[in-house]
């Protein structure tokens, strides 16, 4: 949501409907890990993602999908030799009977 444009609190409570005090908890940890960059305008505060400090994270992450990628591919693959030995078991059950 804050990757396309900045948003006040009281949009992001209203679009995530989540309480307010929860969501400002969350943008505090954002703003002060520096996912996150808050601007005021007037008494509003307005929060946008900060890009540059979710590079890394993302670098870091894309590590990760390549093994998830190999893993989910392995379980794809057993659970279509699984199916096609139970639908082979049942084709030569209705064949005995």
């Amino acid at each position: 949501m804050l990757v396309v444009r900045e948003h006040a609190v009281n949009e992001i409570v209203a679009a995530l409907q989540i309480d307010q005090p929860s969501v400002s908890k969350h943008l505090r940890v954002l703003r002060d890990t520096g996912l996150v960059r808050m601007r005021c305008q007037g008494r509003q505060k307005l929060y946008r993602t900060n890009a540059e400090a979710i590079r890394p994270m993302h670098d870091w992450t894309a590590t990760f999908e390549r093994y998830w990628g190999h893993q989910l591919m392995r379980v794809k693959e057993r659970a279509e030799a699984k199916a096609s030995n139970i639908s082979a078991s049942d084709s030569t059950n209705k064949e005995k009977r």
